[in-house]
């Protein structure tokens, strides 16, 4: 299972490539298709990416719903329908498609942030005061993980 960690701010270029973060490239290093997937994120302002095999399982969840579910019918318009393989090139880069970097507010600079089987790309001034934002809510919320 690929698991990304930490978080890497990158700079566009000037043909709208991007540099995926060594990290986050290797995750995906043994997954059949050398790219990650990317769609507008339903709850910021951000992108979200993961592995094609993260995809698939994301599908096989979704067969689990009623076939006239009318959630299934947003969730797949958000989620397939929106999603982007995007294969790396021989550098590492990917072109980010104009509409998503609109979506997260992204013009010269990026973050990549880890999120564990996914994570998610920002503005950098967003990703900061989501960040503070988040630090905050735990910290009120002081929660619990059990593992095991």
């Amino acid at each position: 299972m690929s698991l990304f960690l930490s978080s890497y701010e990158n700079r566009l270029d000037t043909k709208g490539r991007i540099s995926v973060p060594a990290a986050f490239r290797a995750s995906v290093a043994t997954e059949n298709f050398q790219g990650v997937v990317l769609y507008r994120s339903f709850t910021h302002n951000c992108i979200e990416g993961l592995s094609m095999s993260r995809m698939e399982q994301l599908a096989a969840a979704t067969d689990k719903m009623g076939v006239f579910d009318s959630e299934l019918d947003d969730l797949s318009a958000m989620l397939f329908a929106d999603a982007r393989p995007l294969a790396f090139d021989v550098t590492g880069r990917i072109i980010i498609p104009a509409d998503l970097l609109k979506h997260a507010g992204i013009t010269d600079c990026a973050v990549f942030v880890g999120r564990g089987t996914s994570f998610q790309i920002w503005n950098p001034d967003a990703f900061r005061a989501a960040q503070a934002k988040s630090m905050d809510n735990l910290r009120a919320a002081r929660p619990n993980l059990i593992i095991g």
